[in-house]
């Protein structure tokens, strides 16, 4: 236990540590139940004589403050006395805007009928296989513990994935192309503080992720919310002078529209001649229940200037905070420099036992297994939102949210309010809108219960009558 004396004379060392004592309590960092050393041990610590600690513990025990037990020690009571009238702690430091946490799935409790997105299902995740795997890469000491890693992440990390995605999604990458980060957030991060200054302009889809468009504002960029039509982002409404546009071609979020051939090749093109950045979100990709995708921008771009990013967070969980970049080759140092003077770098055991995971093709056997289930969810939901008056289902071949728009005139808040009053989660297409004016819901369905899906759609269904 440490404390700290106030500068006193020898005569007052008694109340010194009374006072060290009190404070301790009062603030909580001596909690209920907290065994106090012995009288002895404490003095030697403090340099005080013995009889000045114990005529404090003796003080303290007189006020309620600590308890007695014999051949047990000296205790903090349960219920400690109330301390006296304190001035309100001075606060005189405040953020700048927009410094505001937003809710997260682990802030609240889960609702019965959990249709909230972003939220894989745990239950499907070989979690023995996965123990195993970090445990021999603890035992091993993931090469050698006690130095700094590479903030460019695990070599055999950034091995394995390069070879994953020349399988999965057919793009040609090396291990020096990856840059692992914590997660797609992370890697927007990263990219746009080597990439981005303040006043630079940006364009995000609209609707969109939200926390893209608001990590580049909180830079200092000048973000432009722009429409997504059937064929993706309208590249016709891109601002003059833009240096960076993030979109989801794959699989727009919350759309879940994919980007048309002919959309992207309009806007690799539009990149190449304004010399701006894409970077291409290709979350969820994974999960697809029809045809094949369309190629990524990364594999049509020939003039370097789309940033592909992806995570591990939907694939396997978000726990993992693990993600990667490919990077053109000008912008390789550059990231994991800006790496290394933020976080450093990753876990060296999660990173090689997720390398493992992947070469022993047990990302693939997860993600299959784990596709089918979810492709039957996708199925059940949008087949039960579709007979339902007054909503379209958007067609959407991938992921693990559906989307429905709603009659002109009809609100969806309403409907979203009343069904979190029934134990219903189902979120608000206009939480995901800045400028655009579309009414509808978005299901997500990897959190949900298989059994309540029926049941939990039906409390929407007749929600939803009676509000619209």
């Amino acid at each position: 236990m440490d404390l700290v004396l106030e500068p006193g004379g020898n005569g007052e060392k008694t109340v010194l540590v009374y006072r060290a004592l009190r404070a301790a309590i009062v603030d909580g960092r001596l909690p209920a139940g907290h065994r106090l050393p012995p009288t002895r041990a404490l003095a030697a610590d403090l340099g005080v004589s013995r009889g000045s600690v114990a005529t404090a513990y003796e003080r303290l025990g007189a006020e309620g403050y600590l308890v007695s037990r014999v051949g047990s020690g000296t205790f903090v009571a349960p219920t400690p006395a109330a301390p006296g009238p304190r001035r309100a702690p001075a606060d005189p430091l405040r953020p700048r805007e927009p410094w505001k946490p937003r809710p997260t799935s682990g802030d609240q409790r889960p609702p019965r009928y959990d249709f909230r997105t972003g939220i894989p299902d745990a239950t499907l995740f070989p979690f023995d296989t996965w123990r195993r795997l970090v445990t021999a890469e603890m035992r091993l000491g993931a090469n050698n513990p006690a130095m700094y890693a590479s903030p460019a992440g695990h070599p055999a990390l950034r091995a394995a994935i390069a070879r994953y995605l020349g399988v999965s999604r057919s793009l040609r990458a090396g291990p020096d192309d990856v840059v692992i980060t914590n997660g797609t957030q992370h890697a927007l991060d990263l990219i746009a503080r080597v990439l981005l200054r303040p006043g630079d302009a940006v364009a995000v889809e609209d609707p969109g992720y939200p926390p893209a468009r608001m990590l580049f504002e909180s830079l200092g960029c000048r973000v432009a919310c722009v429409p997504v039509d059937e064929q993706g982002l309208v590249v016709t409404a891109l601002p003059a002078g833009c240096r960076l546009v993030y979109a989801t071609p794959s699989h727009q979020f919350p759309l879940g529209r994919a980007m048309s051939l002919a959309r992207r090749r309009e806007l690799l093109d539009w990149a190449r001649r304004r010399a701006a950045a894409i970077v291409e979100d290709d979350y969820d990709s994974e999960f697809r229940y029809r045809a094949r995708p369309l190629e990524p921008l990364h594999s049509l771009d020939t003039a370097g200037r789309v940033i592909y990013a992806g995570t591990f967070s939907k694939s396997m969980l978000p726990s993992m905070r693990t993600g990667f970049v490919l990077a053109p080759p000008g912008l390789r140092d550059a990231l994991a420099a800006a790496r290394q003077l933020g976080d450093g770098y990753g876990s060296p055991p999660i990173q090689a036992a997720l390398a493992r995971f992947i070469d022993d093709g047990q990302l693939a056997r997860h993600v299959r297994r784990a596709g089918r289930e979810y492709g039957r969810r996708h199925a059940r939901i949008a087949a039960a939102l579709a007979a339902m008056p007054g909503l379209a289902v958007l067609p959407s071949a991938a992921g693990l949210h559906v989307t429905a728009l709603l009659d002109a005139g009809t609100q969806a808040a309403p409907v979203v309010a009343a069904c979190a009053a029934a134990g219903v989660a189902v979120e608000d297409l206009a939480e995901y809108s800045y400028a655009t004016s579309q009414a509808g819901f978005v299901f997500g369905f990897g959190a949900t219960d298989p059994s309540l899906i029926d049941e939990g759609l039906a409390i929407f269904a007749d929600l939803l009558a009676r509000h619209a």
